[in-house]
C-alpha cells in the first residue's frame, strides 16, 4: 500500500526536525572546539606546567574581572590591574565567599580579551582547573599563577582575564531539591 502525500510529508518533516535537534545538540561541543582552535572568545584551557619562558623587559597591563551568576555570592579579584613583565611568573588571588546556608559546588569559566592574545597567556595554577566546594559561610582565596609569553605581539599592551562563577549542574539540582523540601 503506497504512502499518501501527507504521510510522506509528515515523515520528511519528522526527519528534518530530528536533524535540526541533532545539529542543535552538537553546536555546544563544536563551538568549544572552534574556540580552542582559533583562540576566539578567550578560551584557553591549556595547562602548561612544563612550559618555561625567558623573561623580557617588556611589560603589559593585566586586568582581572570577576563575575558571578548569583548576586549573593561574593567573588572578587585581589587586585583589578597589575603590570606584568613578559615571561615572568606572576601570582594573584581571587576571593569567593558563600554567604548562603547551603554548601556550594562552583566552577569558574575564564575568558581572555583580546581573544587572539589568549594563546600567549599560560596559566600554571588556576582555580578554574577544578570545581570549588564551599561550606555555608566559607570564604576562600583561590590562587592564579600565570605568565605571558614573550612572543606576544607588540600591538597588545593590555590583556583582560575575566572569570564567571557558575553553580555546577549537580549543585543546581541539589539546590532545587533543597528548596522544594522546605
Amino acid at each position: 500500500m503506497p504512502l499518501s502525500k501527507h504521510s510522506r510529508l509528515v515523515a520528511r518533516l519528522g526527519l528534518v526536525s530530528a536533524a535540526m535537534f541533532a545539529f542543535g545538540f552538537a553546536l555546544v561541543p563544536l563551538y568549544e572546539v572552534f574556540c580552542d582552535v582559533t583562540g576566539l572568545n578567550g578560551k584557553n584551557y591549556q595547562r602548561t606546567e612544563s612550559l618555561t619562558a625567558t623573561a623580557s623587559t617588556r611589560q603589559i597591563t593585566m586586568q582581572f574581572i570577576a563575575n558571578s551568576t548569583h548576586p549573593e555570592w561574593r567573588f572578587a579579584p585581589e587586585t583589578t590591574e597589575v603590570k606584568v613583565q613578559l615571561g615572568e611568573m606572576n601570582q594573584t588571588f581571587f576571593s569567593v565567599t558563600n554567604p548562603t546556608e547551603q554548601s556550594l559546588t562552583l566552577q569558574a569559566v575564564p575568558s581572555i580579551s583580546p581573544g587572539l592574545a589568549a594563546q600567549y597567556l599560560h596559566k600554571i595554577e588556576c582555580f578554574c582547573f577544578q570545581q570549588q566546594h564551599l561550606a555555608p559561610g566559607q570564604q576562600v582565596d583561590m590562587p592564579l599563577r600565570f605568565f605571558v609569553d614573550p612572543a606576544l605581539p607588540d600591538k597588545y599592551r593590555t590583556m583582560t582575564l575575566s572569570y564567571t562563577l557558575y553553580s555546577t549542574p549537580v549543585q543546581a539540582q541539589l539546590n532545587r531539591r533543597y528548596t522544594h523540601e522546605r
